[in-house]
């Protein structure tokens, strides 16, 4: 699976439509605007409309037919864009010129935002060549050091995200540095507890096999050198589960910077998918995480 795939099972439903908040940005506006000539989604632009006119121009964007709301101000921006997911205008709601902390305060926001009174995380979703599934890396930007109950959510939001992208039972492998439980090391112990909830149905939806180490989760061989083939999730994870925010960014930054992948980020356990990437993120990743949140717009609109 890839995200050809995804954008293939994007076109397959209603076409989804994205509020931007802060939308005079040109690596987003191009993002935006590939998006809709893709066919992935539709975008209504919240911002300082007259200098989003002119990055426009800048970039040959033809602007005719789309939706603009003027609001120069950051703040109102982002939460007249946020107010617009939240009223069901938009399915998803993505991130312009705008700063991560404002961001995050119109996401939560008691009148207008995206609170659904779940835990949020952050899912970054990779096609890395020579592996065959998608690898859903959680939580490697937001969650910094979870506790077992947020591993739990975090589970539960990415599961659900794994299902919109086909997966039927996405296998989990929550990570350690070995794969076995250590009562010095207590992400090996919660990994353990993790798959228990599992086994005894208070994690469904999927297959916890954990404490795994990253060899052993993504490489067949590793796992079979290891004798732990027969484990349930060995070689063949679709979800990593990180014990911390240092181990999930330095994996994430160390693919991004040396393979030869793609990715798209979301975050979820929101109302409707929030598209939250940095400046220094990729053209094809900005594309890529818009498809992503589409599919888990659609996923979570055939839910309801």
């Amino acid at each position: 699976m890839n995200f050809d795939d995804l954008i293939s099972r994007v076109k397959e439903c209603e076409k989804k439509t994205v509020a931007v908040a802060a939308a005079e940005d040109d690596a987003v506006l191009e993002a935006v605007n590939a998006a809709r000539e893709q066919g992935i989604a539709d975008a209504i632009l919240v911002g300082d409309e007259a200098k989003i006119r002119e990055i426009a121009a800048e970039l040959n964007i033809d602007l005719t037919g789309w939706r603009i709301i003027n609001e120069p101000d950051k703040v109102q921006a982002s939460l007249k864009a946020v107010k617009l997911a939240h009223d069901g205008e938009a399915d998803m709601y993505m991130k312009g010129l705008l700063d991560t902390k404002t961001f995050l305060k119109s996401i939560l926001d008691k009148e207008v935002g995206l609170r659904t009174g779940k835990t949020l995380s952050h899912v970054a979703v990779f096609q890395v060549e020579g592996i065959e599934q998608l690898l859903f890396l959680t939580d490697v930007a937001f969650v910094t050091y979870p506790s077992l109950e947020d591993k739990v959510n975090i589970i539960e939001n990415t599961v659900a995200v794994a299902h919109a992208c086909g997966v039927a039972c996405p296998k989990v492998a929550p990570l350690a540095a070995v794969e076995v439980v250590n009562p010095k090391m207590p992400c090996t112990v919660d990994a353990d507890e993790l798959r228990k909830m599992n086994e005894e149905g208070k994690i469904t939806g999927c297959v916890v096999d954990g404490p795994l180490s990253m060899d052993i989760a993504i490489d067949p061989e590793a796992a079979a050198h290891k004798g732990a083939q027969d484990r349930p999730a060995a070689g063949h994870a679709d979800i990593l589960l990180f014990p911390d925010i240092q181990a999930g960014n330095l994996v994430y930054k160390t693919l991004v910077h040396t393979a030869k992948c793609e990715n798209g980020c979301i975050l979820t356990g929101t109302k409707v998918p929030a598209i939250l990437t940095s400046r220094s993120d990729s053209f094809q990743t900005k594309v890529n995480s818009i498809a992503l949140a589409a599919v888990v717009a659609a996923g979570l609109s055939n839910e309801q």
